[in-house]
């Protein structure tokens, strides 16, 4: 006999309430598909009680941004920006199914293309300043300055120092993430760096100096996949599910990256539009429910 059709999607509470409010949304969308297909939808708290307790529990569970609570379980998560969402078996990104397809700009229609970056542009960026070289890399920084995890290449301090070495007409300027904390060791390391002429770091500046850099070096922070829609190369020392037009260091070995970042012209309209039109899903189109049914399917969902 198989699994009974009970989702039970675990959320923090004010998101749980909204839900459970039907304001309209991407997980208002997934329950009303479920419902209507005949399921019972339950929402829960992602409390790690609950999120222990859904290890066991039959049916299927829906999990945010974190790692699936069993084999009938999936995660969802926004794709960068809204209305825009993947509903996925892993939370790595770079495991995803967009990471492993293809990417072929012919197969892209120019017109749609090139009007959907600009839609981006004036969404995200109308209030930044004209996109501009002015001789320096940005860098934004995430966590753990001093460790090498398993989807990067090195640390993020050797990436710093790679860049300096590597790139020597160019200011290296790092940003810290906001909402990341950073032990001594870690601000140690940068004011050492921070003690040469090329090299300067601050918090919280990214979105301010992306219009200005020459390109984005990062391991796989979201700003190297928002400075796409300003045109602005990347190169990336971690593995993530946008690198088919970065110059990456997992792909290409580092000597190659590294020179070819700074001069890659990819088409990042033809891109733009294939990794969110084509391989996300929409919540604004009316095929958002189709769509949401396809990715709960490939994940082994009875839809």
């Amino acid at each position: 006999m198989g699994e009974p059709r009970i989702a039970r999607l675990y959320l923090y509470d004010d998101l749980r309430r909204r839900v459970e409010a039907g304001r309209r949304g991407f997980l208002t969308t997934v329950t009303a598909l479920l419902r209507g297909e005949g399921w019972e939808v339950y929402l829960r708290p992602d409390t790690p009680e609950e999120l222990a307790q859904a290890r066991t529990r039959s049916g299927y569970s829906l999990v945010r941004m974190i790692a699936p609570s069993n084999p009938r379980g999936l995660t969802f998560r926004r794709t960068y920006f809204a209305p825009f969402w993947h509903i996925e078996r892993s939370a790595e990104r770079w495991d995803w199914p967009v990471a492993r397809a293809a990417f072929d700009p012919s197969t892209v229609p120019p017109h749609k293309a090139q009007r959907f970056l600009a839609t981006l542009r004036h969404r995200h960026f109308s209030d930044h300043a004209a996109p501009t070289r002015e001789g320096f890399v940005l860098v934004p920084l995430q966590g753990r300055l001093l460790e090498r995890r398993s989807f990067q290449a090195c640390t993020p301090i050797q990436m710093l120092e790679t860049l300096l070495q590597h790139d020597p007409k160019r200011h290296i300027h790092a940003t810290l993430h906001p909402k990341e904390p950073y032990n001594p060791q870690d601000i140690a390391a940068l004011d050492r760096l921070a003690a040469l002429p090329r090299f300067s770091y601050g918090k919280g500046e990214s979105e301010r100096l992306l219009p200005a850099c020459d390109y984005v070096a990062t391991m796989n922070s979201s700003v190297a996949l928002h400075g796409y829609v300003l045109e602005k190369p990347a190169l990336l020392f971690g593995r993530i599910d946008f690198h088919h037009i970065a110059a990456s260091v997992f792909d290409l070995g580092l000597g190659e990256a590294m020179s070819r970042a700074p001069v890659m012209r990819p088409d990042f309209a033809a891109y733009l539009w294939w990794f969110f039109r084509d391989k996300a899903i929409d919540d604004s189109r009316p095929d958002a429910p189709a769509r949401i049914a396809a990715a709960l399917r490939a994940g082994g969902w009875p839809i």
